[in-house]
């Protein structure tokens, strides 16, 4: 691609999108410019052979062909050699349009309306017809159409690759105009580039000439990823037969998609346009389908409360059947969805079998995938899922600041069903944080770029699969030798999540200052309140039966201030039980606990506060959690159910003697009184990838760093003494 011809490109699109100003506020340019891209190059396409399909049409409608007869014989008189139908029917080109000034919109919507069906449809979803109306009365539309006529798209000059760059490139400015959300609808094709060079590392089938293989993306965009896994494959198999298949839910991103597949003449209908995850409106469009190879950037750290009722009713109702049996992640970032939902469409996979040839996915997260989620949370749970299902081959780390509208790190995860021996049970973590150039100019927040030679090592790395596989990289300007392979089995990323209970130790004191703490409990508070509203006659009687009472209930109290404090809850409660009798007084179970309540306090010199069954009850102020590594040799998948309230006994009778051991070892030496409470034992994954490839640096010598604050202070006062000078 001539980069400088692109460039003019993109500006003389620009500059044209800059005339609407005044109609349009900027935000608003893309409602004209996308679509009139769009018009234009398929103008440019069908212009050559424009003469030859009138004269077919004026043949076929003498003849009273229904029109939907026609599209096959008009398809073949555009373009004998397509298999999907693409024409205009209408006398007009832009260079036409342009000789009759005064009907420019009336004949610009026939001209539209003479597209064959599938284009026609893709102008609908742009709504372009609502936006020619206020182009003619603000007098833009004669000015737009004759900048668009001197701009030649013909794909002979404008390959789809360069197309597909402009529109990527005018989608970033109209998102950044419009103040979109991050990463939300546009990948930099350097990072297609490289999931494309890491998702076919390995894969030799498709090579083979001839070989069919189903390309998929759940969000699709403008169909980036798509064209730049095609291109990957034919530049070096022109004899593979590829479908390419993608879901959108943005009308113009759709629309541009099927513009770019309908002019490489591929099927449109495999361009489905609705929410991938289902909104109660539109669902999955590949419900039951399966697919050899899956590209993704979904919208990371958005929410998806407006999917919500339609995903929890297929978790609760399918579990494992349908897309979200593993668990569902927090309502404010849902990008482990997305994975979920491709891996439900993994072909299955047998080893020996040919026809099981299961599939490979890649996909671009944030942070939060890796680690979000306490253990036996949904995100925890997702992980767990995957991991110990052995499908998670690799993860590359990314620079900061590579995408156009966020400058956070980002990550490429690799998912497949049918790793290679010897990755098995394994997974790679790949450092490519360091993997790139500053770019000349930035772009918004992208400052970084990953070149084609950065894309190869990294690729070289991810398939050569060594553990401790070094490079040198750029560090704060200068080189440094840093590891950039990391290999670990699938089990160094769980952990058991224990908790350890210690017991609650309480003194009881019925001194005036506790006996005034009763107020603030709620039981004994509402014992001076009433619910009757309609006779105030009962509601007073009640409010000052409940007063006399709670007057009582301190008076018996504090017949106990003699008594001095109390150690053992046992012991005071006989003494309150005793009292109230002699009293006249019934406490009910409530009233008893708020008295425990204001007049206890906390003492680690106390006895242990026992249950009517003698157990010793927890202090809920001094439990802790303790996480123990799964150890080596730990089966996966591990005996327990997932999700929240599942029975994990079959995990306590696999791992009582690893907890107790850790017990023994770590926690009861420092507190001999605690215990593990099993039940609450929990499997949690997380994967830390800075932690694996952090380098610690021992901080500067204070020497050194006061030599430089006495050398800043002399200058400053030098600098201070010419100004006073």
């Amino acid at each position: 691609m001539n980069l400088q011809a692109h460039e003019n490109l993109k500006s003389t699109i620009w500059e044209i999108a800059n005339r609407l100003r005044g109609p349009y506020r900027p935000p608003q340019y893309r409602l004209v410019m996308l679509p009139i891209v769009v018009l234009r190059r398929l103008d440019c396409v069908l212009e050559p052979t424009k003469d030859a399909v009138l004269r077919e049409y004026a043949k076929l409608t003498a003849q009273n062909m229904p029109e939907s007869a026609m599209e096959r014989r008009l398809g073949r008189a555009a373009d004998p050699k397509r298999k999907h139908p693409l024409y205009n029917t209408s006398p007009f080109t832009f260079e036409r349009l342009l000789g009759d000034s005064e009907n420019i919109a009336p004949n610009l919507v026939s001209y539209i309306n003479g597209f064959s069906p599938t284009a026609r449809t893709i102008f609908e979803r742009f709504k372009f017809t609502d936006q020619i109306e206020k182009l003619d009365a603000s007098n833009r539309l004669f000015t737009i159409v004759k900048a668009m006529a001197d701009v030649d798209l013909h794909p002979d000059r404008i390959d789809n690759l360069q197309m597909g760059y402009l529109f990527e490139h005018l989608v970033m400015r109209f998102n950044e105009q419009a103040n979109e959300e991050a990463g939300d609808h546009f990948t930099p094709r350097e990072v297609i580039r490289l999931m494309a060079n890491l998702v076919y590392t390995g894969e030799q089938d498709v090579y083979i000439p001839g070989i069919f293989r189903t390309i998929f993306d759940p969000t699709c965009g403008t169909g980036g990823m798509l064209s730049e896994s095609e291109k990957f494959i034919l530049d070096q198999n022109r004899q593979a037969n590829l479908a390419l298949h993608g879901q959108e839910y943005n009308d113009e991103s759709w629309a541009i998609c099927c513009s770019d597949m309908l002019i490489k003449d591929e099927d449109t209908k495999n361009i489905i346009l609705g929410d991938t995850l289902g909104d109660g409106k539109t669902r999955d469009g590949f419900q039951g389908r399966s697919f050899h190879y899956m590209l993704a950037n979904p919208p990371f750290g958005v929410e998806w409360k407006d999917q919500k009722t339609v995903i929890e009713k297929e978790h609760n109702e399918m579990g494992f059947s349908g897309r979200f049996g593993a668990g569902l992640p927090a309502i404010n970032d849902g990008s482990l969805l997305f994975l979920q939902h491709m891996i439900e469409k993994m072909h299955p996979y047998e080893e020996g079998d040919e026809n099981a040839t299961g599939s490979k996915i890649a996909i671009v997260f944030n942070g939060s995938p890796l680690f979000s989620g306490d253990a036996g949370s949904g995100p925890s749970n997702i992980r767990r899922w995957i991991i110990e299902n052995d499908w998670l081959d690799a993860i590359v780390a990314l620079p900061d600041q590579l995408f156009y509208n966020t400058g956070i790190f980002t990550y490429v995860w690799l998912v497949t069903n049918r790793k290679l021996p010897e990755r098995r049970g394994r997974v790679q973590l790949i450092d490519g944080t360091r993997f790139f150039q500053r770019m000349k100019k930035s772009l918004n927040n992208k400052r970084n770029e990953i070149t084609e030679y950065q894309i190869r090592h990294l690729t070289r790395i991810y398939g050569e699969y060594r553990d401790g596989e070094t490079a040198d990289v750029r560090i704060n300007g200068g080189t440094e030798t840093r590891v950039v392979s990391r290999i670990f089995e699938n089990r160094e990323f769980g952990f058991l999540k224990v908790t350890v209970e210690r017991p609650l130790r309480m003194n009881f004191e019925a001194t005036a200052e506790r006996i005034a703490k009763l107020d603030d409990q709620s039981a004994f508070a509402n014992l001076a309140t009433t619910k009757k509203r309609k006779d105030d006659k009962a509601a007073a009687r009640e409010i000052e039966e409940g007063r006399k009472l709670q007057n009582a209930i301190r008076a018996t109290l504090a017949t106990l201030a003699g008594n001095g404090r109390y150690r053992d809850r046992k012991a005071f409660d006989v003494d309150v039980t005793l009292a109230a009798e002699q009293a006249g007084l019934k406490l009910a179970t409530p009233i008893s606990k708020a008295i425990f309540a204001a007049l206890g306090e906390r003492d680690p010199n106390a006895e242990i506060c026992r249950d009517s069954k003698g157990r010793p009850e927890p202090d809920s102020e001094l439990r802790d959690t303790e996480n123990i590594p799964l150890p080596k040799g730990t089966a996966l998948p591990l005996p327990m159910q997932f999700g929240p309230g599942k029975p994990n006994d079959k995990l306590i009778e696999a791992f009582r003697d690893v907890i107790d051991i850790y017990m023994a070892r770590e926690v009861l030496p420092h507190v001999p009184d605690a215990w593990v409470d099993y039940d609450k034992t929990r499997v949690g994954y997380e994967i830390p990838i800075n932690r694996y490839f952090y380098v610690y640096k021992a901080p500067r010598p204070l020497e050194d760093i006061k030599a430089d604050i006495a050398a800043l202070e002399g200058e400053i006062a030098g600098l201070l003494k010419g100004l006073v000078a």
